[in-house]
């Protein structure tokens, strides 16, 4: 079941984006439908708006048919447990899933998937043109050097830059497994120029700037998208992107990262 190309060592990633709007065959969903085990349709179920049930069940089905490509498990039989934080890990105890680390995003009309192998991961994904947001909401979860910094962005450019800090944010709590037990204050991004990012996290976080790198990407102009790993020993690790639409294609994509703290300091 495991396909060439995918992340199968410690030095890649993979991104699989999913435009759940293009589904539009009811026989499909009832296909994915068929993977998912009962408590997660009864889920499905219960989620009022038509495209929050869509959204969940392509989702779910969609984890499960890509990580059969990672290790030899049909995509019905995968498991799953929670940490103490909610984030989700595989539950199935076998060697060819040992180390294997996958990571949801997901926005109206849009679901990432992030995997990887041997160090902690996280995505998000946020659709700039379905959400609307303030400088109040910054004031109450951004750090003040990041409110400060937003304040000055030009009206025109306050949604898209208040999206860059929100999606770095998501990536890296993600990333460190803890959700909002991590205050988003605590840290914060800035931008040395155009294209990078760099992180400083106060002590209380028990964590390094080093230990991290980051990437920034729009997956198209309604999206941004930011990816937060581990960097491990060496080089940092090399990112592939694909397509998705489940019982349909895949398309291999060529991702313009707009910003990387792997970067040399100007």
């Amino acid at each position: 079941m495991t396909s060439e190309g995918l992340a199968t060592g410690e030095r890649d990633i993979d991104i699989w984006l999913t435009y759940y709007d293009e589904i539009v065959d009811a026989r499909q969903l009832v296909e994915l439908r068929a993977l998912l085990n009962p408590e997660e349709v009864s889920k499905e179920g219960r989620f009022l708006f038509a495209d929050d049930r869509k959204r969940y069940l392509v989702t779910r089905a969609m984890v499960r048919m890509l990580l059969s490509r990672y290790a030899p498990v049909e995509p019905a039989r995968w498991e799953f447990s929670k940490n103490a934080y909610g984030r989700p890990g595989i539950a199935n105890a076998m060697d060819e899933t040992r180390g294997l680390i996958f990571n949801i995003s997901h926005t109206r009309g849009l679901i990432a998937l992030a995997v990887t192998r041997g160090r902690e991961l996280g995505v998000d994904v946020e659709n700039v043109v379905a959400r609307s947001t303030s400088i109040d909401i910054a004031e109450r979860f951004f750090s003040p050097v990041e409110v400060a910094e937003l304040s000055c962005v030009p009206a025109e450019r306050q949604q898209d830059r208040f999206f860059e800090y929100w999606t770095f944010k998501e990536a890296y709590i993600k990333a460190r497994g803890m959700g909002l037990s991590l205050p988003l204050d605590r840290f914060s991004f800035d931008f040395p120029h155009h294209g990078a990012v760099r992180i400083s996290i106060q002590p209380d976080l028990d964590d390094h700037a080093e230990r991290w790198s980051f990437w920034q990407c729009r997956p198209t102009a309604d999206y941004v998208m930011a990816i937060c790993a581990e960097r491990g020993a060496g080089a940092p690790p090399g990112i592939s992107m694909r397509k998705f639409t489940p019982l349909a294609d895949e398309t291999p994509l060529t991702p313009e990262f707009l910003k990387t703290s792997d970067f040399r300091r100007r």
